[in-house]
Protein backbone atom coordinates (compact mmCIF):
# COMPACT_ATOMS: atom_id res chain seq x y z
CA UNK A 1 0.00 0.00 0.00
CA UNK A 2 2.79 2.78 1.18
CA UNK A 3 4.96 1.22 -2.22
CA UNK A 4 1.58 2.27 -4.29
CA UNK A 5 1.49 5.81 -2.79
CA UNK A 6 5.08 6.26 -3.26
CA UNK A 7 4.72 5.53 -6.76
CA UNK A 8 1.89 7.58 -8.00
CA UNK A 9 3.25 10.45 -5.93
CA UNK A 10 5.71 12.63 -7.35
CA UNK A 11 8.51 14.24 -5.40
CA UNK A 12 8.09 17.52 -3.91
CA UNK A 13 10.98 19.39 -5.21
CA UNK A 14 9.22 18.14 -9.21
CA UNK A 15 5.95 19.41 -8.12
CA UNK A 16 7.53 22.85 -7.42
CA UNK A 17 9.03 22.89 -10.01
CA UNK A 18 5.93 22.36 -12.64
CA UNK A 19 4.18 24.58 -11.16
CA UNK A 20 7.20 27.71 -10.90
CA UNK A 21 7.65 29.10 -13.91
CA UNK A 22 11.62 30.48 -13.98
CA UNK A 23 12.11 33.39 -12.11
CA UNK A 24 13.85 35.27 -15.00
CA UNK A 25 11.03 34.46 -17.12
CA UNK A 26 8.07 36.04 -15.68
CA UNK A 27 9.72 39.31 -14.79
CA UNK A 28 10.98 40.07 -18.24
CA UNK A 29 7.82 39.47 -20.09
CA UNK A 30 6.16 41.72 -17.12
CA UNK A 31 8.53 44.40 -17.71
CA UNK A 32 7.86 44.12 -21.38
CA UNK A 33 4.43 44.76 -20.84
CA UNK A 34 4.66 47.47 -18.22
CA UNK A 35 6.68 49.40 -20.91
CA UNK A 36 4.24 49.52 -23.46
CA UNK A 37 1.61 50.31 -20.97
CA UNK A 38 3.82 53.20 -20.10
CA UNK A 39 4.65 54.07 -23.66
CA UNK A 40 1.19 53.98 -24.59
CA UNK A 41 -0.36 56.42 -21.78
CA UNK A 42 2.82 58.71 -21.05
CA UNK A 43 4.53 60.83 -23.26
CA UNK A 44 7.91 62.02 -22.79
CA UNK A 45 8.22 65.43 -21.06
CA UNK A 46 9.44 67.08 -24.55
CA UNK A 47 6.83 65.73 -26.64
CA UNK A 48 4.14 66.82 -24.02
CA UNK A 49 5.74 70.32 -24.67
CA UNK A 50 5.42 70.19 -28.39
CA UNK A 51 1.49 68.78 -27.47
CA UNK A 52 1.16 72.02 -25.44
CA UNK A 53 2.66 74.41 -27.89
CA UNK A 54 1.67 72.36 -30.70
CA UNK A 55 -2.18 72.94 -29.29
CA UNK A 56 -2.10 77.10 -28.96
CA UNK A 57 -0.46 76.76 -33.03
CA UNK A 58 -3.52 74.82 -33.99
CA UNK A 59 -5.82 77.33 -32.12
CA UNK A 60 -4.25 80.21 -33.56
CA UNK A 61 -4.47 78.38 -37.05
CA UNK A 62 -8.24 77.99 -36.29
CA UNK A 63 -9.00 81.40 -35.08
CA UNK A 64 -6.84 83.69 -37.82
CA UNK A 65 -9.38 83.04 -40.42
CA UNK A 66 -12.45 84.39 -38.36
CA UNK A 67 -10.14 87.16 -37.06
CA UNK A 68 -9.25 88.58 -41.25
CA UNK A 69 -12.30 91.35 -40.67
CA UNK A 70 -11.25 92.51 -37.24
CA UNK A 71 -7.56 92.61 -38.75
CA UNK A 72 -8.68 94.84 -41.94
CA UNK A 73 -10.85 97.08 -39.73
CA UNK A 74 -7.79 97.31 -36.90
CA UNK A 75 -5.24 97.77 -39.36
CA UNK A 76 -7.03 101.15 -40.49
CA UNK A 77 -8.13 102.61 -37.37
CA UNK A 78 -4.94 101.48 -35.66
CA UNK A 79 -4.03 103.59 -38.44
CA UNK A 80 -5.47 106.16 -37.42
CA UNK A 81 -5.21 106.33 -34.11
CA UNK A 82 -1.59 106.41 -35.05
CA UNK A 83 -1.73 109.41 -37.11
CA UNK A 84 -3.71 111.34 -34.39
CA UNK A 85 -0.59 110.19 -31.38
CA UNK A 86 2.16 111.43 -33.27
CA UNK A 87 0.36 114.79 -34.04
CA UNK A 88 0.92 115.57 -30.54
CA UNK A 89 4.96 115.09 -30.85
CA UNK A 90 4.97 110.94 -29.33
CA UNK A 91 7.02 108.40 -31.39
CA UNK A 92 5.54 105.38 -33.05
CA UNK A 93 6.94 103.40 -30.20
CA UNK A 94 4.64 105.11 -27.68
CA UNK A 95 1.84 104.89 -30.33
CA UNK A 96 2.45 100.78 -30.03
CA UNK A 97 3.02 100.99 -25.90
CA UNK A 98 -0.60 102.76 -25.41
CA UNK A 99 -1.81 100.20 -27.69
CA UNK A 100 -0.42 97.38 -25.49
CA UNK A 101 -1.61 98.70 -22.10
CA UNK A 102 -4.56 100.58 -22.82
CA UNK A 103 -6.28 99.09 -26.00
CA UNK A 104 -9.49 100.88 -25.37
CA UNK A 105 -10.37 101.43 -29.29
CA UNK A 106 -12.76 104.47 -28.72
CA UNK A 107 -11.17 105.56 -25.48
CA UNK A 108 -7.62 105.82 -26.91
CA UNK A 109 -8.89 108.46 -29.67
CA UNK A 110 -10.66 110.26 -26.94
CA UNK A 111 -7.71 109.89 -24.73
CA UNK A 112 -5.35 111.67 -27.66
CA UNK A 113 -7.20 115.08 -26.27
CA UNK A 114 -6.16 114.65 -22.79
CA UNK A 115 -2.18 115.07 -24.04
CA UNK A 116 -3.19 119.13 -24.14
CA UNK A 117 -3.10 121.44 -20.94
CA UNK A 118 -5.70 121.39 -18.65
CA UNK A 119 -7.76 118.65 -18.64
CA UNK A 120 -8.01 117.72 -14.96
CA UNK A 121 -7.40 113.79 -13.95
CA UNK A 122 -11.27 113.82 -12.96
CA UNK A 123 -12.33 114.71 -16.31
CA UNK A 124 -9.90 112.09 -17.91
CA UNK A 125 -11.86 109.23 -15.63
CA UNK A 126 -14.97 110.78 -15.87
CA UNK A 127 -14.78 110.98 -19.54
CA UNK A 128 -13.66 107.64 -20.17
CA UNK A 129 -15.65 106.11 -17.76
CA UNK A 130 -18.79 107.02 -19.94
CA UNK A 131 -17.17 106.12 -23.49
CA UNK A 132 -16.73 102.59 -21.80
CA UNK A 133 -19.31 101.64 -19.58
CA UNK A 134 -20.75 99.46 -22.32
CA UNK A 135 -17.49 97.04 -21.36
CA UNK A 136 -19.60 96.40 -17.96
CA UNK A 137 -22.60 94.62 -20.33
CA UNK A 138 -20.12 92.99 -22.16
CA UNK A 139 -18.16 91.43 -19.35
CA UNK A 140 -21.55 90.69 -17.36
CA UNK A 141 -22.77 88.03 -20.41
CA UNK A 142 -19.62 86.59 -20.72
CA UNK A 143 -18.84 86.00 -16.77
CA UNK A 144 -20.24 82.40 -16.80
CA UNK A 145 -17.79 81.51 -19.97
CA UNK A 146 -14.23 83.21 -18.54
CA UNK A 147 -14.90 81.41 -15.41
CA UNK A 148 -13.92 78.18 -16.83
CA UNK A 149 -10.56 79.66 -18.35
CA UNK A 150 -8.42 80.27 -14.67
CA UNK A 151 -6.06 82.86 -14.61
CA UNK A 152 -6.41 83.75 -18.78
CA UNK A 153 -9.73 85.00 -17.86
CA UNK A 154 -7.64 88.21 -16.51
CA UNK A 155 -6.52 88.78 -19.99
CA UNK A 156 -9.88 87.76 -22.02
CA UNK A 157 -11.38 90.76 -19.46
CA UNK A 158 -8.65 93.14 -20.61
CA UNK A 159 -8.92 92.60 -24.41
CA UNK A 160 -12.72 92.42 -23.85
CA UNK A 161 -13.09 95.30 -27.17
CA UNK A 162 -15.73 95.64 -29.05
CA UNK A 163 -14.91 93.86 -32.18
CA UNK A 164 -13.62 90.58 -30.01
CA UNK A 165 -17.07 90.71 -27.80
CA UNK A 166 -18.62 90.33 -31.32
CA UNK A 167 -16.52 87.40 -32.41
CA UNK A 168 -16.76 85.50 -29.21
CA UNK A 169 -20.27 85.79 -29.30
CA UNK A 170 -20.87 84.28 -33.12
CA UNK A 171 -18.09 82.52 -33.67
CA UNK A 172 -18.24 78.52 -32.52
CA UNK A 173 -15.53 76.79 -31.52
CA UNK A 174 -14.01 74.42 -34.37
CA UNK A 175 -13.73 70.21 -33.65
CA UNK A 176 -10.77 68.79 -32.20
CA UNK A 177 -9.55 73.00 -30.82
CA UNK A 178 -9.55 73.68 -27.53
CA UNK A 179 -11.91 76.20 -26.63
CA UNK A 180 -9.67 78.13 -23.96
CA UNK A 181 -6.91 78.57 -26.62
CA UNK A 182 -9.14 79.45 -29.49
CA UNK A 183 -10.90 82.04 -27.77
CA UNK A 184 -7.59 83.32 -26.09
CA UNK A 185 -6.08 83.48 -29.30
CA UNK A 186 -8.61 85.23 -31.08
CA UNK A 187 -8.30 88.01 -28.22
CA UNK A 188 -4.05 87.62 -28.63
CA UNK A 189 -4.83 88.30 -32.54
CA UNK A 190 -7.19 91.22 -32.32
CA UNK A 191 -4.55 93.47 -30.13
CA UNK A 192 -1.58 92.92 -32.29
CA UNK A 193 -3.38 94.07 -35.50
CA UNK A 194 -4.66 97.37 -33.16
CA UNK A 195 -1.03 97.10 -32.35
CA UNK A 196 0.27 97.20 -35.23
CA UNK A 197 -1.76 99.43 -36.99
CA UNK A 198 -1.27 101.91 -34.27
CA UNK A 199 2.61 101.89 -34.72
CA UNK A 200 2.30 101.88 -38.53
CA UNK A 201 0.03 105.10 -38.09
CA UNK A 202 2.50 106.67 -36.15
CA UNK A 203 5.32 106.04 -37.63
CA UNK A 204 3.85 106.69 -41.26
CA UNK A 205 2.55 109.89 -40.01
CA UNK A 206 5.38 111.29 -38.92
CA UNK A 207 6.99 110.62 -42.27
CA UNK A 208 4.73 111.83 -44.82
CA UNK A 209 2.51 114.56 -42.58
CA UNK A 210 -0.63 115.39 -43.97
CA UNK A 211 -4.03 116.82 -42.41
CA UNK A 212 -5.51 114.47 -40.73
CA UNK A 213 -9.39 115.76 -40.65
CA UNK A 214 -11.97 113.71 -40.11
CA UNK A 215 -9.60 110.49 -39.53
CA UNK A 216 -11.36 109.49 -36.34
CA UNK A 217 -14.79 108.97 -38.27
CA UNK A 218 -12.95 105.49 -38.78
CA UNK A 219 -14.23 104.08 -35.35
CA UNK A 220 -17.68 104.89 -36.37
CA UNK A 221 -17.26 103.35 -39.81
CA UNK A 222 -16.05 100.37 -37.87
CA UNK A 223 -19.18 100.44 -35.67
CA UNK A 224 -21.79 100.37 -37.93
CA UNK A 225 -20.33 97.49 -40.19
CA UNK A 226 -19.96 94.94 -36.83
CA UNK A 227 -23.64 96.13 -36.03
CA UNK A 228 -24.46 95.15 -39.88
CA UNK A 229 -22.56 92.02 -39.53
CA UNK A 230 -24.48 90.76 -36.41
CA UNK A 231 -27.79 92.10 -38.08
CA UNK A 232 -27.10 90.34 -41.06
CA UNK A 233 -25.99 86.62 -38.64
CA UNK A 234 -28.82 87.38 -36.52
CA UNK A 235 -32.05 85.67 -37.19
CA UNK A 236 -33.96 87.41 -33.91
CA UNK A 237 -33.20 91.15 -34.48
CA UNK A 238 -34.98 91.95 -30.96
CA UNK A 239 -31.85 92.75 -29.09
CA UNK A 240 -31.11 95.16 -32.30
CA UNK A 241 -34.54 97.11 -32.41
CA UNK A 242 -34.15 97.81 -29.01
CA UNK A 243 -30.92 99.09 -29.05
CA UNK A 244 -31.92 100.99 -32.08
CA UNK A 245 -35.22 102.52 -30.15
CA UNK A 246 -33.17 103.16 -26.99
CA UNK A 247 -30.16 104.81 -27.99
CA UNK A 248 -32.61 107.51 -30.40
CA UNK A 249 -34.97 108.21 -28.03
CA UNK A 250 -31.80 109.14 -25.93
CA UNK A 251 -30.74 111.11 -28.08
CA UNK A 252 -33.62 113.35 -28.60
CA UNK A 253 -34.26 113.68 -24.23
CA UNK A 254 -30.90 114.20 -23.18
CA UNK A 255 -28.95 115.43 -26.78
CA UNK A 256 -25.71 114.18 -28.20
CA UNK A 257 -22.94 114.61 -25.10
CA UNK A 258 -25.39 112.95 -22.53
CA UNK A 259 -26.84 110.36 -24.35
CA UNK A 260 -24.70 107.42 -23.96
CA UNK A 261 -25.08 106.79 -20.29
CA UNK A 262 -29.12 107.09 -20.16
CA UNK A 263 -29.29 104.98 -23.53
CA UNK A 264 -27.06 101.79 -21.71
CA UNK A 265 -29.25 101.51 -18.87
CA UNK A 266 -31.94 101.43 -20.91
CA UNK A 267 -31.18 98.73 -23.22
CA UNK A 268 -30.08 97.07 -19.75
CA UNK A 269 -33.30 96.71 -18.69
CA UNK A 270 -35.25 96.36 -21.08
CA UNK A 271 -32.98 93.16 -22.18
CA UNK A 272 -32.80 92.10 -18.59
CA UNK A 273 -36.62 92.34 -18.35
CA UNK A 274 -37.87 90.66 -21.35
CA UNK A 275 -35.19 87.84 -21.36
CA UNK A 276 -37.45 85.21 -20.84
CA UNK A 277 -38.97 86.34 -23.94
CA UNK A 278 -36.01 87.13 -26.15
CA UNK A 279 -34.02 84.00 -25.62
CA UNK A 280 -36.35 81.46 -25.67
CA UNK A 281 -37.53 82.84 -29.39
CA UNK A 282 -33.82 82.49 -30.09
CA UNK A 283 -33.44 79.32 -29.16
CA UNK A 284 -37.04 77.74 -31.37
CA UNK A 285 -35.20 79.54 -34.38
Amino acid sequence: MNEDINVNKEPAYKVQMKNKKPAYGVPAKDKKLAYEGQSENRKPAYKQQADSSGGYASALKAAFPYTIPVLTGYLFIGFAFGVMFQEKGYHFLWAGFVSLVVYAGSGQYLAVNFFAPGVSMLQIVFLEFMVNIRHIFYGLSMLERFSKMGKKRLYMIFSLTDETYSLLCLTKVPKGVDETKFLLSIAALDQSYWILGSMLGAAVGSAVPFDATGIDFAMTALFAVIFVEQWLSAKNHVPAYIGLGCTLACLVLFGPDNFILPSMVCIMALLLSGRNIVEPAEKAR
